[in-house]
């Protein structure tokens, strides 16, 4: 039941990133582009999920549990720290490139076109140096507080 729910929202959101043309990295690359051709339809897409997040969240929070586990799996840690902010500035960075952000480039990987290929590879290879650096820096902080105490 969890794999076919987890296929089913999957497939859902994927239907709406293409309807509402945020699988197309013109349309992006066009909302960022205020002094030029810009396209302001990408905030209506953005406050229109918020609004139906908002929603969701709102009546399956009052909820005990959820009804395919045990308990919400939901984020502990509420601070900005130097990994939270730089990982949204290269997210956002990255989205103003390339005009994809991964929720709009994996329904995308459909076309078969070489950019998004080229986009979603380039972004495994990312989360695997992201992996491998944060591998590297808990080792040397680990190191470092074993020398102090």
């Amino acid at each position: 039941m969890r794999l076919f729910s987890s296929y089913l929202i999957g497939l859902i959101f994927g239907i709406g990133i293409s309807i509402s043309g945020m699988a197309n990295p013109a349309k992006v690359l066009n909302f960022f582009d205020v002094a030029g051709n810009w396209d302001p339809s990408l905030i209506f897409v953005m406050g229109g999920a918020l609004v139906v997040t908002f929603v969701g969240y709102w009546f399956v929070l009052r909820r005990a549990a959820p009804m395919i586990d045990a308990k919400f799996h939901l984020p502990e840690n509420r601070h900005l720290d130097a990994r939270l902010l730089g990982g949204a500035a290269v997210f956002g960075v990255g989205w103003g490139i390339a005009g994809f952000c991964p929720g709009g480039a994996l329904p995308a990987l459909g076309t078969g076109h070489f950019d998004v290929i080229a986009f979603v590879a380039a972004l495994i290879a990312g989360i695997f140096a992201a992996k491998a650096l944060m591998a590297m820096t808990g080792a040397r902080a680990a190191r470092v507080l074993r020398r102090e105490t």
